[in-house]
């Protein structure tokens, strides 16, 4: 239990640098045999880039030193329980475990409120607030078909 606090303590001081540097107040650390393999912090305004969210820039980071898309094995520390974006991420990247220290209510109350995102998610897709239009769906299913026969594809 040490060491878990330990790598919380870590992306916990990453949030409090991006804080008082140039970026929102989150950090993340992932970590893999017991080991910090990567960081990340806020770089939304520093990068002017809207998924540059702390545990967005750890999952890139991991990827990029182990070499790979999938990060079983490997757990993430995060400042505050993830957003549904980062979430998202962290289902897609296959971490094993997420830690985190504030919730979404506390991110929530400094003006980080994620419930409309989490409100629009289970809406049918004529209900939610951006509107979505379909088109060219035969055209694209192209693609889909490609891969489908494709035999040296790479599942992920």
């Amino acid at each position: 239990m040490e060491d878990k606090k330990k790598f919380m303590a870590k992306a916990i001081e990453l949030s409090i640098n991006s804080a008082t540097t140039v970026g929102g107040p989150f950090g993340s650390v992932i970590v893999k045999d017991d080991k910090i393999i990567a960081e990340g912090s806020n770089k939304v305004t520093s990068s002017n880039d809207p998924t540059a969210h702390g545990e967005i820039v750890a999952i890139r980071e991991a990827c990029k030193n182990l070499n790979t898309f999938d990060l079983s094995g490997c757990e993430i520390y995060t400042s505050c329980e993830p957003c549904p974006m980062c979430l998202s991420a962290i289902y897609w990247s296959r971490l094993d475990k997420i830690y985190y220290a504030n919730t979404r209510e506390d991110a929530k109350n400094i003006d980080f409120d994620d419930s409309f995102i989490y409100s629009e998610i289970p809406k049918k897709i004529d209900d939610r607030k951006i509107k979505m239009v379909q088109m060219l769906r035969d055209e694209a299913l192209k693609a889909f078909e490609i891969w489908d026969k494709k035999v040296d594809k790479i599942k992920y």
